[in-house]
């Protein structure tokens, strides 16, 4: 499948509200756009976990374009869509490679976001793009993880490297990139246990192997991306703040984007963080993990209804 079919098999659940509910606010033909009409639409979207600076902004354009006349549902659409392509428009480079060397990405989320399994994905993605890629199991307080991640490697034909259990996780993170170098490895990709953005100490341990991944190789890493979990909404907008104060993310994956029915909030995300959407994940096996495409992404949230 193309990312628009994925991507809108993956939104299945968003959908389906989105397409109950409008349906719902145009039981005729035709509606007039008052403030009754205006609040269900303010309601529906925030009920998509969009937000409520974005449902304000969508239906402040909507009142603008319409109030006091009766508008058709394929109208109100076309506005709507305009509005959310615009203030989720964003570069379209999924991944910034290094120069000359290895490509240093480090990935980071709290507890359960879905990190170990996203990192199979972008090697299973690299790999099938002819990239040489070192893995490096950073998470050493979760022996799970490592050995997640080391039949991945196996499996994908990547070199993984591992530290002891509970050990110093930048020192895992240093000797991956030592192996990037020293290999002539493409892209080096560095796991890190799971953590709450509150825990203060954890989140300095983050930035300790940033340093560390600098020291071995100037400029890196090259980009720091936060796997936030699709399923726990505007919590993700915290998340964002506090795993970019401490360690400058360049980007963020959507995960488990297809459990839920608040996909609306990439919208929020985009909206509230000055960080780009790289990637969503849209179920379990290694191929799903599709580029992030704006336009696209409100074409497939609305196709089922216009």
């Amino acid at each position: 499948m193309g990312f628009f079919d994925r991507i809108k098999q993956g939104l299945a659940k968003t959908v389906s509200i989105l397409n109950t509910d409008i349906r719902d606010i145009f039981k005729t033909s035709g509606r007039l756009v008052d403030d009754e009409f205006l609040n269900e639409l303010f309601e529906m979207f925030v009920k998509t976990d969009m937000g409520v600076a974005a449902a304000k902004e969508i239906t402040g354009e909507v009142r603008t374009q319409f109030q006091s006349r009766v508008a058709e549902m394929h109208e109100v659409l076309a506005v709507i869509k305009t509005k959310l392509k615009a203030a989720m428009a964003q570069p379209t480079a999924p991944i910034v490679f290094a120069e000359s060397g290895p490509t240093v990405i480090m990935v980071c989320g709290v507890n359960g976001s879905g990190k170990t399994t996203t990192i199979a994905k972008l090697t299973s993605m690299l790999v099938s793009e002819g990239k040489s890629v070192v893995l490096g199991a950073a998470d050493t307080f979760r022996a799970a993880a490592v050995e997640q991640l080391t039949v991945w490697a196996n499996r994908l034909g990547a070199t993984i490297v591992t530290g002891q259990s509970g050990g110093d996780p930048a020192s895992v993170a240093h000797r991956a990139a030592a192996k990037a170098l020293e290999t002539g490895a493409d892209v080096c990709i560095v796991d890190t246990a799971g953590r709450l953005q509150t825990q203060k100490n954890l989140m300095q341990e983050l930035e300790k192997i940033r340093r560390v991944i600098g020291k071995q190789i100037p400029e890196a890493p090259h980009e720091v991306i936060l796997v936030l979990d699709a399923t726990t909404g505007q919590n993700g907008i915290s998340q964002a703040k506090h795993f970019s104060e401490a360690v400058h993310c360049t980007g963020i994956v959507l995960a488990k984007l297809d459990g839920t029915a608040k996909g609306g909030v990439v919208v929020a995300i985009r909206k509230q963080m000055d960080l780009p959407v790289k990637f969503i994940g849209l179920g379990e096996s290694a191929a799903d993990l599709a580029v992030f495409d704006a336009d696209e992404f409100v074409e497939a949230l609305f196709d089922e209804i216009g």
